[in-house]
């Protein structure tokens, strides 16, 4: 090892195991409860705006407070931030799945949850970037956003096994043993680091940072329930526009700034967040139409629909975790927006499937996406960890962890959005229903149940209602993909043509 290498700990392998870990609770809370929301609502008699807020008070914190919490890490160690964020994750998953005993509590325990994810994510990838050599960098990146991006699927299988098996408080305490081991590794191998130079806490931009997200996460989380054009929908994107303006105009003036806005004129840094943002887009929007897909047209239970999302991880870990051989070879833009284009390939294909679409067919389609996904998510999130100096790698994680808030977020709302839109144009709803006409047009779920509900009191309009349902959700889903697609061909093109290849020095 030469005098360069040195001052990297000679466990940083294994450290990457921990952070590896630290981050898949992260993601696993991001989507598990998903599954159980039906048995949570039976359980505590939860409204649908009760259920909403269970889901979006996790997404508005955790979201809102990412570069806070990752400016928090850089200036009084990340480490320490860490073990914080895991501490307060578990005690509010323990303290749930014991003492909740309404919608109100679980709400507060997701919010802290959300606030304890936020220490947790951006310290993952600020660690691995300060224990890793330059020349190391990428495959350890690799292996971390190959982490980021199979927590997703596996929390839909754990979240599927904890309902069937136990009931929705299982979803929140099998996360218990796993931060326990987590927290007990972590205490003992990560080292500790942080900004040396001890620069002051930006106090105006982390309050401003927090409205900047918090308002344009609630404004696109919202929208597709509340309608885009209410009254809160459209005060929250005003409050974005107000804030980011804002923001920007302190960022420029204040000596320290939370988020320098130099490091977006490094087209590493931005590009490489739009692509991780538009991968994020395509893979929430499409893992949420499949959850439906799978359970209410095919009729899976939540395991084994879950089961099925398989292949798109056993694509996505391995082509993330080798991404960095493919750059060294062809170069950061082409790998990116090669993923991209596999990407829109399989989303294209997907507009294929039909009611009567084999699973094999619909498991090679995955598996692409989840290639696409791998190649796209590990260089990009390289490209942006790379453009920035080590003491500002907190906030550098937050910014990306953001990107793919945001993506994720503008997915599922946009894609949930088109899906909508076309369910209710198509679906054809028999005479004998037409006095519940208006909430089977609202919800394709409520559409089956009644439907059910008719064949079982003898109605054979019924299966008709059910049938004319799944076709309009069959067509929306479509639509949706052939959005996602457009959008994964523009970020291809948009990356080819603006990222920097790989001869720029990371160190300048």
């Amino acid at each position: 090892m030469d005098d360069s290498e040195s001052r990297y700990p000679d466990n940083r392998w294994l450290i990457l195991g921990v952070m590896s870990l630290s981050l898949v609770i992260v993601m696993l809370n991001n989507v598990t409860l998903n599954v159980a929301l039906p048995n949570l609502s039976t359980s505590l008699g939860a409204d649908n705006s009760e259920l909403q807020w269970i889901m979006d008070a996790y997404a508005l914190v955790f979201g809102g407070t990412l570069l806070v919490m990752g400016a928090l890490g850089d200036r009084f160690g990340r480490k320490g931030a860490l073990q914080i964020g895991l501490v307060i994750v578990g005690t509010a998953s323990a303290w749930t799945a014991f003492f909740a005993d309404s919608s109100t509590d679980v709400i507060l325990a997701r919010a802290t949850m959300g606030l304890g994810a936020a220490l947790v994510m951006p310290s993952t990838l600020s660690v691995v970037l300060v224990v890793f050599p330059p020349n190391e960098r990428g495959k350890a990146i690799g292996i971390w956003a190959a982490m980021a991006g199979i927590g997703a699927p596996i929390g839909l299988l754990v979240g599927g096994w904890a309902v069937e098996n136990y009931n929705w408080e299982m979803a929140f305490l099998i996360n218990v043993p796993v931060i326990l081991i987590a927290l007990i590794a972590g205490a003992i191998i990560v080292p500790r680091s942080k900004d040396e130079q001890q620069r002051p806490l930006d106090g105006g931009g982390a309050i401003l940072s927090v409205l900047v997200l918090g308002s344009l996460l609630y404004g696109i989380i919202e929208g597709p329930s509340q309608g885009w054009t209410d009254i809160r929908v459209v005060g929250a994107f005003a409050i974005f526009i107000i804030t980011i303006l804002l923001f920007v105009y302190s960022q420029k003036k204040v000596e320290y700034p939370l988020l320098p806005l130099e490091f977006f004129k490094d087209k590493r840094f931005t590009i490489g967040l739009i692509a991780i943002s538009m991968a994020f887009f395509v893979m929430f929007s499409f893992m949420f139409m499949q959850m439906l897909h799978f359970q209410l047209v095919r009729g899976h239970s939540p395991l084994s629909a879950a089961i099925r999302f398989l292949p798109l991880p056993l694509g996505l870990m391995p082509a993330a975790a080798n991404s960095d051989r493919l750059v060294a070879k062809f170069g950061r833009p082409n790998v990116i927006s090669t993923g991209l284009c596999l990407v829109a390939l399989g989303l294209f294909l997907f507009t294929q499937v039909n009611i009567d679409t084999s699973y094999p067919q619909i498991a090679a389609t995955f598996f692409l996406l989840g290639l696409g996904i791998g190649l796209t998510m590990a260089p990009s999130t390289t490209a942006v960890m790379d453009s920035i100096p080590e003491s500002k790698a907190g906030v550098g994680s937050a910014t990306n962890d953001s990107s793919r808030e945001v993506g994720g977020a503008l997915g599922i709302a946009i894609g949930g959005s088109v899906l909508n839109e076309i369910y209710q144009s198509t679906i054809v709803i028999p005479a004998s229903a037409s006095a519940k006409s208006s909430i089977i047009q609202e919800s394709f779920p409520a559409a089956m149940t009644i439907g059910q509900q008719m064949l079982a009191a003898g109605n054979p309009d019924g299966a008709l209602l059910i049938a004319s349902a799944r076709e309009s959700f069959i067509e929306g889903m479509v639509g949706a993909c052939v959005v996602a697609a457009i959008v994964a061909l523009l970020a291809a093109i948009i990356v080819k043509l603006k990222m920097p290849d790989d001869d720029i020095d990371p160190e300048e």
